[in-house]
């Protein structure tokens, strides 16, 4: 026998996103040993930068037994100091040690903080498209209800206080409870940077609206466009308390650690910092990997060189994507920081809505082998957008547009069949 809630869990299936990176990483191209393999730019990882981990990552280090005994669930002190070091360090504003939980992955410390907030019932605001992870993390434990703000083609996706605000006034007319926005910033799947303007705009509609704002902040060091990161946490003349910002953040995307699986949750009110602490029980990370991370963090002038160093190659893949897409006449939201470019590929749509855009993802998964996943997955209001991640080697994001280049030749004359000889 199992719960209830165990049945709907087994029911809902893999996570789009996850399946389709374990399926292309079973068999990965390589252009003499496995030319049928999967070209996987669906999969947001930074792979450009581990010849500048390697040596921190790899060279001998004292372990001690404290680092093999129980730590604090929350995170060690020497951890959560340096990443408030970091954190403030990076973004000019102050962070204190005592308000950061360290938990296994940023999707815990987004899972805690709905947990922290909202209510069973409860809607959360969310701008759309959005990463599709929001729908399991925000959702899983705390049994909220996530209502889309949905931006526009026109406007290229960009956040909306006007959507925001309409959105929560949805939610009510259907008789939830608006009690929480949560934003990405820098977004993902489209690479935005909100602009101090925009996010001082949607913090007066949450505090018009009473809204905790959950701001999913992991890719803020990944900025490499003219817009300058701005925190939603010290955002200057706020409308909203400092108290009611929660961020997140983690080492998977600005550092390339995503296996070790490090993610902060900062949230400096009462009680929800102690309720953090109490849920961060149920995903702590091993002290062990807390020293490794620690290390990572100890040269203060090695980490910022480092941070820099990944920025520019995150802009060199960018703009080796955003280029091969320009040669192919492939339309794209302009991208400023993140590992994705969110591609306009209406045109090959074999038939209209939804279920055309699902066609030609299989078409580019099944047959042409290029792992890279359909706007549906980041609830697009419109269909046929993509979301093509960069940073990787070179000649697989370039094998991997022509054969999309292909796809979409064949889709729009309607010859799906033909796909699989072309590619």
């Amino acid at each position: 026998m199992v719960s209830e809630r165990a049945r709907l869990l087994a029911a809902q299936g893999t996570p789009p996103i996850a399946a389709a990176h374990f399926r292309a990483q079973a068999r990965p191209y390589h252009p003499e040993l496995r030319p049928d393999g999967y070209l996987n730019l669906g999969t947001a990882e930074h792979r450009l930068a581990w010849d500048l981990l390697e040596p921190i990552l790899t060279r001998p280090r004292v372990v001690t037994a404290e680092d093999s005994h129980y730590g604090l669930v929350y995170g060690t002190a020497d951890l959560r100091e340096r990443t408030a070091d970091l954190l403030t360090r990076t973004r000019s504003v102050l962070f204190e040690a005592e308000d950061l939980i360290v938990v296994s992955g940023a999707s815990v410390a987004l899972d805690i903080a709905a947990a922290v907030i909202c209510d069973p019932g409860d809607a959360i605001i969310v701008p759309a498209p959005y990463y599709s992870g929001f729908d399991a993390d925000l959702t899983g434990r705390s049994e909220a209800r996530l209502v889309q703000a949905p931006g526009t083609p026109e406007t290229d996706f960009r956040i909306s206080a006007a959507a925001i605000a309409d959105a929560a006034g949805r939610a009510k007319a259907s008789g939830l409870r608006p009690r929480a926005l949560a934003l990405c910033s820098p977004t993902n799947p489209l690479g935005q940077v909100h602009t101090p303007q925009e996010l001082h705009d949607v913090l007066a509609v949450a505090a018009e609206h009473d809204l905790d704002v959950i701001a999913d902040e992991i890719y803020a060091n990944g900025v490499f466009g003219p817009t300058a990161f701005t925190g939603a946490y010290g955002l200057p003349d706020s409308p909203l308390p400092p108290e009611r910002v929660h961020t997140v953040w983690g080492f998977a995307k600005d550092f390339g650690v995503s296996g070790l699986k490090v993610g902060v949750l900062h949230t400096t009110g009462e009680p929800a910092r102690t309720a953090a602490r109490e849920l961060a029980y149920f995903a702590p990370v091993s002290t062990d990997t807390q020293a490794l991370v620690c290390s990572l963090l100890a040269d203060t002038a090695w980490a910022d060189a480092f941070l820099a160093a990944s920025r520019s190659r995150l802009r060199e893949s960018y703009l080796h994507l955003a280029g091969l897409l320009d040669g192919l006449g492939i339309p794209y939201a302009p991208a400023e920081a993140g590992f994705s470019v969110w591609a306009d590929l209406r045109r090959g749509l074999p038939r209209p809505g939804f279920a055309g855009e699902d066609l030609l993802w299989r078409a580019l998964i099944d047959q042409a082998r290029v792992s890279v996943l359909p706007g549906a997955v980041f609830h697009s209001p419109e269909p046929g957008w993509f979301r093509i991640c960069h940073p990787t080697d070179p000649e697989i994001v370039a094998e991997a547009v022509k054969r999309i280049g292909r796809v979409l030749e064949a889709t729009g004359r309607g010859d799906v069949t033909a796909v699989a000889a072309q590619c």
